[in-house]
């Protein structure tokens, strides 16, 4: 997911246009859809509630990060954008809440979007003492290289993913190969899946990056390793995500904020009930990872996704609607 947003330039979505009603009824809505599955999923669950709940005509319009907040930035189109990972462009973000055409609603990940360097749990489990990545790297005959067992290994991203640099300059700021540590490029999004699934179904070692909430993690449980320094702005933007930096030193890998984005327009002329439901609703990672490992392993569309989660989960969503928004869904469900 993070490795889609670190490409930046991706395309451009249709962004409509949507007109509101007055708060006696909510009117059209436009919700953007992002090209990845929890954004598509989430954009989803608000056309559910919103139509059923609330009454509002939700249409979905599909888009991406970049376009989709310049979008609303600027022309106050779309009205939602349920997860918007707004780190990516903070000065757009800031421009548009500043000129009154964006407001930030739910946090829609609390959790943050998550990037790192990850173990199997059950070798936390079995090692207790390993909590950091200096942890991991005193033990390289816990985590062997495919090609070589007498190295241990850190699995990286495809080549082109913004992540992908940024691990190789931990591993040198971490001097991991003095270490014992070889770097393995995994070739693919698909390649780097491949290598936890192997690892997990040989309750096999593995250390490397990836990035949360995905459906991938919501199927096998990892855990996340600490940098057992803190982040360091000025390092990490000048060194860390630099490639041919020749001295990276470490710091902890920032956390991304993921937002759901509202036209002020909107916010004004929309039902306030509405509004309230927009500044409630958020979910954890490890609830939408297991939602999405749910999507994958049914081929399941968003749509169908929001469904099975409205099904399955009235103590999570319950919370962020109104009662009588609640027996609306249910009864429509």
């Amino acid at each position: 997911m993070k490795n889609l947003l670190a490409s930046t330039c991706l395309v451009l979505g249709v962004l409509g246009g949507a007109s509101v009603a007055s708060a006696s009824e909510c009117g059209t809505v436009t919700i953007a859809s992002m090209n990845w599955q929890s954004a598509e999923v989430l954009s989803n669950v608000d056309k559910i509630i919103l139509s059923e709940g609330y009454g509002c005509e939700a249409d979905i319009t599909i888009g991406d990060t970049v376009p989709t907040i310049t979008s609303m930035a600027e022309k106050g189109e779309p009205d939602i954008a349920p997860e918007a990972w707004v780190d990516l462009l903070p000065d757009v973000v800031k421009k548009g809440v500043d000129e009154g055409k964006l407001i930030k609603a739910a946090n829609a990940l609390p959790d943050g979007g998550v990037n790192g360097w990850w173990i199997p749990k059950y070798v936390a489990d079995a090692h207790p003492d390993i909590k950091t990545i200096g942890d991991a790297l005193k033990h390289p005959e816990l985590f062997p290289d495919p090609e070589d067992s007498k190295k241990g290994a850190i699995y990286n991203g495809p080549q082109g993913w913004g992540a992908t640099v940024i691990t190789a300059q931990l591993y040198k700021a971490y001097k991991a190969e003095e270490a014992g540590f070889t770097l393995v490029d995994t070739g693919s999004a698909a390649g780097l899946d491949a290598s936890i699934a192997r690892a997990y179904e040989q309750k096999k070692g593995w250390l490397g990056f990836y990035w949360a909430p995905t459906a991938l993690l919501g199927k096998y449980e990892m855990v996340l390793l600490g940098f057992g320094v803190p982040y360091d702005e000025k390092t990490w933007s000048k060194c860390v995500t630099v490639a041919d930096c020749p001295d990276p030193k470490p710091s902890a890998w920032p956390t991304d904020h993921v937002y759901t984005l509202v036209s002020t327009h909107f916010a004004k002329e929309a039902d306030p009930k509405v509004m309230e439901y927009l500044n409630k609703r958020s979910w954890s990672n490890d609830t939408v990872g297991k939602l999405m490992a749910w999507m994958t392993d049914n081929q399941a569309s968003g749509e169908e996704g929001a469904k099975h989660f409205l099904q399955e989960n009235p103590d999570i969503w319950t919370k962020w609607v109104s009662p009588e928004a609640a027996e609306k869904i249910k009864a429509a469900l």
